[in-house]
C-alpha cells in the first residue's frame, strides 16, 4: 500500500481539548480512527481514548496482514469501545459515563469501509468532487433529511454515541473502490460546524495534504471566533505518487507481522471480550441506581 496521511489537532476555545486520532497499519491493511469526547459528561477526553486504544488493539489482533472480515470488524471493535467506556465507569463507580463520538475507516485490496457513530464525519473527495460522506446521528440531520425546517434544532444534540448507557446506533458503509487520488478526510465537529461540504471538498483538492488541511483547520478556527470548538482533522490520500508528498507512507517493506500506529499505548483489559451485553446491563443498572441514591439524598 501506499498513502500519504496528515493529521492535526488544534484546541478552540474550549478549557480542554478532548479529541483523539490516530492510525494504524499492518503491510496489507491501515486503520483510520477518530474521536471526540463529548462536553457535558465527565472525562470526555478518556472515552475518546478509550475508544481509540481498544480500536487500535483489536487491529493488532485482526490484521495478519489482512482483516478477513472488516465489517464484523469495525462492528465488534465499535461495541468493545462501548462496552470499554461502560466498564471504566463502573468501576469508577461514576455517577454519569463519560462519552465520545466515532468514525473509522479500514482500507485493504485497495478498498474501503467505515463505521460512524455520532457527528464525528468522514468525507471522501475524488478529482475535486464530494464523492460522499457520513450522515450524522443528530436531530439536525435527522430532520433536514426529511426535508424539514431545522432552524430552530440545536446541531450538537445527538441522538446516540458510545457510552451512553443505551446501545449505540452506529453505520457501517463501504466498500469503496479506492482510486490513486482519492482523499479522505475524518474530522470532528469542529470543522464541519464552521467548514460547508463544498469547501471542504475544494479545499482539500487545491494543494497536498500537508498545505490543504492546515489551511482548513485555520479557516474554522477563524470562523468559530473566541468560542470556537476544537477542530482536529485525520486526512489520507490513496497512492500519491512519491514526489509529490511528503507525508507519503509506504508499506511494501514492511515484514509480515510488524504492526505500525501513532495510537497512544494502552491495550484495554483483554477480558473485554468476555463482557456480554447482559454484562454491560449490569453495568448500566449500577450506574443508574447511583444517580438515583444521588438525587434521592439531595431531594
Amino acid at each position: 500500500m501506499k498513502f500519504s496521511v496528515y493529521q492535526i489537532s488544534r484546541q478552540g476555545g474550549r478549557e480542554r481539548n478532548e479529541d483523539r486520532m490516530g492510525y494504524a497499519y499492518t503491510r496489507e491493511s491501515g486503520l483510520f480512527v477518530l474521536a471526540d469526547g463529548m462536553g457535558g459528561h465527565p472525562e470526555g477526553a478518556m472515552a475518546a481514548q478509550l475508544a481509540l486504544q481498544t480500536f487500535s488493539a483489536y487491529f493488532q489482533k485482526a490484521a495478519n496482514p489482512l482483516v478477513k472480515e472488516v465489517p464484523e470488524f469495525l462492528s465488534s471493535a465499535t461495541m468493545a469501545a462501548h462496552h470499554q467506556i461502560i466498564r471504566y465507569a463502573s468501576e469508577k463507580g461514576m455517577l454519569d459515563t463519560p462519552r465520545t463520538t466515532l468514525v473509522a475507516a479500514v482500507m485493504e485490496r485497495n478498498l474501503m469501509h467505515w463505521v460512524h457513530c455520532g457527528d464525528s464525519r468522514l468525507y471522501i473527495v475524488r478529482d475535486g468532487v464530494l464523492l460522499t460522506r457520513t450522515r450524522d446521528h443528530s436531530y439536525m440531520e435527522q430532520q433536514a433529511h426529511l426535508g424539514r425546517n431545522t432552524k430552530h434544532i440545536n446541531r450538537n444534540i445527538l441522538f446516540t454515541c458510545l457510552g451512553s448507557p443505551a446501545k449505540p446506533v452506529f453505520d457501517l458503509s463501504g466498500p469503496l473502490q479506492l482510486q490513486q487520488g482519492d482523499r479522505v478526510l475524518l474530522c470532528s465537529d469542529g470543522l464541519w460546524g464552521t467548514v460547508s461540504d463544498d469547501e471542504v471538498a475544494r479545499e482539500l483538492s487545491c494543494a497536498t495534504l500537508d498545505q490543504s488541511v492546515p489551511e482548513l483547520v485555520e479557516t474554522a478556527l477563524k470562523r468559530g471566533g473566541p468560542r470556537c470548538d476544537n477542530v482536529t482533522v485525520l486526512a489520507m490520500e490513496w497512492e500519491t505518487p512519491e514526489a509529490f508528498q511528503s507525508t507519503r507512507v509506504s508499506t511494501e517493506d514492511i515484514d509480515d507481522g510488524v504492526f505500525a500506529s501513532t495510537i497512544q499505548s494502552g491495550v484495554p483489559d483483554p477480558s473485554i471480550e468476555d463482557m456480554d451485553d447482559e454484562a454491560i446491563e449490569r453495568s448500566i443498572a449500577e450506574i443508574n441506581e447511583a444517580i438515583r441514591r444521588t438525587a434521592e439524598r439531595n431531594a
